[in-house]
């Protein structure tokens, strides 16, 4: 039977079980009634993230930024904590006439995909600081960020991660230059193409949407 996730307002609902703080499971008894959002998929256990619907804030409940800290928490619980915290990730549109760049990376989540040249958000950074960085570092070539084109979120189907994803505009000021340890290869696409190429449905859906 699966784990259920149950989280508002930052406030997770547990059971005791076996002498530590866990998550339910379907089919068990809970006092109130709940909706499943989404199925969270890793590891050899299913996890469905859902919310309760209640009268009432659940103070008694387990914060969820509490719960790395707490030694009695199921390794299954400190793993649904973690994966239910967005990911935030800025991704540079680099065009050139009617094409746009891709990036094959050499490693990571997209080793061996196209996908637009950028990634995680560091701690404390901007989107706007984020792409930079990252194009700078892929491509190894300085450049401008322009205006925020669009934001989209997902979450993903084989990783079960909810992603937030900032796209900006950005003008290299010279020659892509990719740093072999990130990039294989870096190439520029007319955009119907490019969007063929994309690793990603929701990059992909974005260009498509992009004036020309």
């Amino acid at each position: 039977m699966a784990y259920l996730y149950l989280e508002l307002d930052g406030k997770v609902y547990t059971v005791e079980r076996d002498g530590q703080l866990d998550l339910p499971r379907e089919g068990e008894p809970i006092p109130f009634p709940f909706k499943v959002l989404y199925k969270l998929p890793w590891g050899g256990e299913e996890v469905l993230f859902g919310i309760p619907i209640l009268e009432r804030h659940p103070h008694e409940w387990v914060g969820k930024d509490d719960v790395p800290g707490r030694g009695d928490a199921s390794p299954i619980l400190r793993q649904a904590v973690h994966r239910s915290l967005p990911r935030a990730v800025a991704e540079g549109i680099v065009r050139r006439g009617g094409e746009v760049l891709l990036v094959r990376a050499a490693r990571g989540l997209t080793k061996g995909l196209w996908s637009f040249p950028g990634g995680f958000l560091s701690f404390g950074e901007s989107p706007e600081q984020a792409v930079g960085r990252e194009v700078v570092e892929e491509l190894r070539v300085p450049c401008r960020v322009g205006k925020l084109l669009g934001v989209r979120t997902k979450v993903g189907v084989h990783t079960g991660l909810h992603w937030l994803m900032f796209f900006y505009e950005v003008e290299l000021l010279g020659e892509p230059n990719p740093d072999p340890d990130e990039i294989t290869e870096a190439r520029f696409f007319p955009k119907a193409e490019a969007a063929d190429r994309l690793c990603d449905e929701t990059m992909a859906a974005f260009l498509r949407e992009l004036d020309p």
